[in-house]
C-alpha cells in the first residue's frame, strides 16, 4: 500500500509532530509512506531527522513580507496543489485545513475544530471537513463535535506518545535536565508559545498569583511556531506581564533532541489551551513525570482522567499549580502508566485497517 501523509508545515506543531511518528510507525508495518509538507522560510527538511524508510518531500513556499495570513493560507494550499502527485498513492491523509483543501480526494484527521471569522477562512475550513470521504479524530470528545456541527461519523484512532523519549530523560539525559534546571531554577513550563488558543494570558494571571507564595519559580515558554499573526496578543501579554512585574522566560523552538530534558526538569506543566484534540504535549508531561494541570475541557477528561488537575479560571488554576508542586508519588504512578498506553505502533495498526476499510480507488 502506497499512503502519502500530508501537513502544513515543517516546524514542531502538535499535527506535525503526529505526522512524522504515524509515518515511522505505518513504515515499520511494511507501508510504503510519504511525508509531503510545505518548506517554509527556506526549509528544505523537518526539524528533526525523519527515518529513512520514509520518503519525504519538501515542496519550496516562499515567504511574502506583509502578507495577511488569509492571502498566505490560499497560497499554501495552491501550492501544495500544484505539486502534489495523488495518482501515485493508494491512500491520501491530510492532517489539517490547508492540506485538505489542496487535494481532492483524501482522509482526514481532525485533530480540533478552529474558529475563524473571514468568509474565505471559515469556508476554507468548512471543505476541509466536508469534502474528504472520510475521516478520524484522536479522540471522542472532537469526533462529538465533527457529528454534532456537520452530522459526520469520524472514526476515533487516539494518538501515541514517545513515551520511551520522555520516561528516560531524567536518567538518559540527566546532564542536561541539570543544565536546564541551572540555567533557568526552579520553572513551570508552558509548551506551545504565546496564543489565544493556549491561554497564555489565563496563565499569565494564574501565574501572577502563584508567584505570591512562590517567588522563587520562574515562567517558562517553549515553542510556538505558527501560520497565524498573534503580534497583538502578544501585545497584550507583554503589558499585562508588566502590569503583573512578571518575567517570563521565552525560549521559542527548542531542538528536539532537549525537549525530553527541558520537559523532565520542569516542577509541572500548565496545560490552559481553550481547545485541544487530545493533548500530546501534556501527555508527553506524564511519561516524563511531572504534574498537569489543565483547563477543565471534555477532551482532556476523556483523555486523561484523574492523572492530572483541572481548573476554569486563574483563581482556580494558581490553587491548582499550588497543590501540584507538593510531591505525589502515586498519582505520578499513575500518570505515567496512562501516558505508556499511547504507543504509535497501536495507533499505525488502527490507522492500517482504516485505510484498508475506506480505500477508493481514485
Amino acid at each position: 500500500m502506497r499512503v502519502a501523509l500530508l501537513t502544513y508545515s515543517t516546524k514542531p506543531r502538535g499535527g506535525v509532530v503526529h505526522t512524522l511518528n504515524l509515518a515511522e510507525a505505518l513504515a515499520e508495518l511494511g507501508v510504503r509512506v510519504t511525508v509531503w509538507t510545505l518548506g517554509r522560510g527556506g526549509d528544505a527538511a523537518f526539524f528533526r531527522p525523519v527515518d529513512p524508510a520514509v520518503e519525504v518531500r519538501v515542496v519550496p513556499f516562499e515567504s511574502i513580507d506583509g502578507e495577511p495570513v488569509g492571502p498566505r493560507i490560499m497560497r499554501s494550499i495552491t501550492v501544495l496543489r500544484a505539486a502534489f502527485t495523488p495518482r501515485s498513492y493508494d491512500i491520501v491523509h491530510a492532517q489539517d485545513c490547508i492540506t485538505a483543501n489542496a487535494v481532492d480526494h483524501c482522509i482526514r484527521t481532525i485533530h480540533h475544530l478552529d474558529s475563524f471569522t473571514t468568509p474565505e477562512l471559515i469556508r476554507c475550513h468548512d471543505r476541509a471537513i466536508t469534502r474528504p470521504h472520510a475521516h478520524i479524530c484522536v479522540s471522542a470528545a472532537v469526533a462529538a463535535e465533527v457529528r454534532t456541527g456537520w452530522n459526520l461519523h469520524p472514526t476515533v484512532i487516539p494518538n501515541g506518545v514517545e513515551y520511551t523519549r520522555f520516561a528516560s530523560a531524567t536518567t538518559d539525559s540527566a546532564p542536561t535536565v541539570a543544565a536546564w534546571q541551572h540555567r533557568l531554577g526552579p520553572y513551570i513550563l508552558a509548551l506551545g508559545g504565546i496564543e489565544p488558543r493556549k491561554g497564555s494570558l489565563d496563565l499569565l494571571e494564574a501565574f501572577s498569583l502563584l508567584h505570591h507564595t512562590h517567588p522563587h519559580l520562574r515562567l517558562v515558554f517553549a515553542g510556538g511556531e505558527t501560520l497565524f499573526d498573534y503580534r497583538t496578543y502578544r501585545t497584550t501579554f507583554e503589558t499585562r506581564a508588566t502590569t503583573l512585574d512578571i518575567h517570563p522566560t521565552i525560549l521559542g523552538t527548542v531542538p528536539h533532541e532537549t525537549l525530553p530534558a527541558l520537559v523532565s526538569g520542569a516542577t509541572l506543566v500548565p496545560f490552559f489551551s481553550t481547545k485541544e484534540g487530545f493533548g500530546l504535549a501534556a501527555m508527553e508531561a506524564l511519561a516524563a513525570g511531572v504534574p498537569v494541570v489543565a483547563r477543565d475541557l471534555p477532551v482532556l477528561r476523556e483523555v486523561f482522567g484523574d492523572t492530572i488537575t483541572y481548573a476554569t479560571d486563574p483563581a482556580e488554576m494558581a490553587a491548582a499549580m499550588a497543590r501540584a508542586l507538593i510531591p505525589d508519588p502515586s498519582r505520578t504512578a499513575q500518570g505515567k502508566a496512562l501516558a505508556a498506553q499511547y504507543d504509535w505502533h497501536t495507533a499505525a495498526e488502527a490507522h492500517l485497517s482504516f485505510y484498508r476499510i475506506s480505500f477508493r480507488p481514485g
